[in-house]
């Protein structure tokens, strides 16, 4: 099964360059790991929540507003790709995410649209 490994962190917890170089290390290694494992589908880091834009369309008309939607402690910081066997498998390499040691991973399995259709 593929699931979202979404990377949730509090952007008002500063952390030295040495602990900024430490973490990063620790990402490349969990990434190394999940690409030998073959599970790895990919993932990229996301700028800073400063950047985003949030756009709803209303009424047929385009809204924009700078920042994102809600205000909240943790913001999505970045995600992960995998295809594993099934939900534990799932929790145990989210549990191996340096964003789970310090803030927090959610794990969610992404839509099966073959399945889907078939159903239908």
């Amino acid at each position: 099964m593929k699931y979202a490994l979404l990377i949730y962190s509090d952007p008002t917890v500063e952390a030295t360059p040495e602990d900024q170089a430490k973490v990063m290390e620790e990402y490349y290694k969990f990434t190394a790991s999940i690409t030998e494992r073959g599970i790895n589908l990919g993932g990229e880091a996301l700028d800073g929540i400063d950047t985003a834009t949030t756009v709803r369309v209303r009424n047929n008309e385009t809204l924009t507003t700078d920042g994102p939607f809600a205000e909240t402690k943790e913001v999505l910081g970045g995600f992960y790709l995998i295809d594993v066997a099934d939900l534990d498998e799932a929790i145990a390499v989210a549990a191996e995410l340096p964003g789970s040691w310090h803030g927090s991973v959610e794990v969610r399995p992404l839509w099966d649209w073959e399945n889907a259709q078939q159903a239908q």
